[in-house]
């Protein structure tokens, strides 16, 4: 519950701030770069050391993975049948594409299964929507906000990406089986817990409620993917074609159901992928989805 309260006191504290004159008019563009500079690199070098890799837990890992290549088709498609530009698709596929599974995520699924119900859901967002994130959120960021760039520029744009430096040493040092000292996980573990209310702040003070605004549609067609179309294709794959019905299926569903990922958004806007969709994607998306919640989880209690 803290959780979710929080979310909104940020969004609303941010929102509030857009009204002082004394407030930078690019204080966002500060916080996005320090949550994709700073806090990412830090909860990679925390959770990935420890993830224990076991190829029993493909069904949950898979959630993240299925969803964003999925959204990649989908979004390339429309784009390029209706004309969209580049930036617009990246942003859609950015945005449409990543769930919130941890903030939001873990108090819902804790709330519903329970210690067991963490387990999964851990999977669902550590090696599934952050590693994701970290690879290819941040080859799709690059290629569709540069418009035509060569294999080697793109390749040199990701390898000097500080979050993907960070999630390469991470994993690495998950192979080799070595992890920092505690006071150096706790310091690592506190700079990412900042992730959240910076990048809430971030969408709070770029958030507009604009009658006319062009992202109406836009943003319908990408909360219509996020929040009904990816669990509904989770829904059929695992439960529909590979008949299975256990809890961690039912938490892997509802975690693909999650609004969308607040710092998928936020790398979008970094590189310029339509930032006012964005931060709509957010501000519009975690309320809504209290509400398609509901419906999915009605939907799993059936099976």
């Amino acid at each position: 519950m803290n959780n979710f309260i929080l979310i909104f006191v940020f969004l609303f504290f941010g929102f509030i701030l857009q009204n002082i004159k004394q407030i930078p008019k690019n204080t966002h563009k500060i916080l996005n770069w320090i949550v994709i500079y700073i806090c990412l690199p830090a909860l990679a070098l925390y959770h990935i050391p420890k993830i224990k890799w076991d190829n029993q837990l493909l069904y949950p890992i898979g959630v993240a993975w299925i969803g964003f290549i999925i959204s990649c088709f989908f979004f390339d498609y429309l784009g390029k049948r209706l004309g969209w530009s580049r930036k617009l698709t990246g942003c859609l596929i950015i945005c449409a594409g990543l769930g919130n599974t941890s903030f939001l995520g873990f108090p819902i699924i804790e709330a519903l299964y329970g210690e067991e119900g963490m387990k999964t859901a851990l999977l669902v967002d550590q090696p599934g929507s952050f590693v994701v994130l970290s690879t290819l959120g941040i080859l799709v960021a690059t290629v569709y906000s540069k418009g035509n760039l060569s294999g080697f520029q793109i390749a040199k744009k990701i390898a000097f990406f500080p979050p993907f430096i960070t999630f390469c040493v991470a994993c690495l040092m998950n192979v080799f089986q070595f992890d920092f000292s505690n006071w150096v996980q706790l310091f690592f573990k506190t700079i990412g817990s900042g992730v959240t209310p910076l990048a809430l702040l971030s969408v709070g003070l770029q958030l507009k409620f604009e009658k006319r605004s062009m992202h109406w549609g836009f943003l319908s067609l990408g909360l219509l993917y996020k929040l009904i179309l990816t669990p509904a294709i989770i829904f059929f794959l695992y439960v529909i074609i590979l008949h299975q019905h256990s809890d961690a299926i039912k938490v892997s569903i509802l975690e693909s159901a999650m609004a969308p990922m607040i710092t998928g958004c936020i790398l979008a806007s970094t590189y310029g992928l339509k930032p006012r969709l964005s931060t709509m994607m957010i501000g519009f998306g975690i309320p809504i989805s209290f509400i398609t919640l509901l419906f999915w989880y009605l939907i799993l209690q059936l099976i």
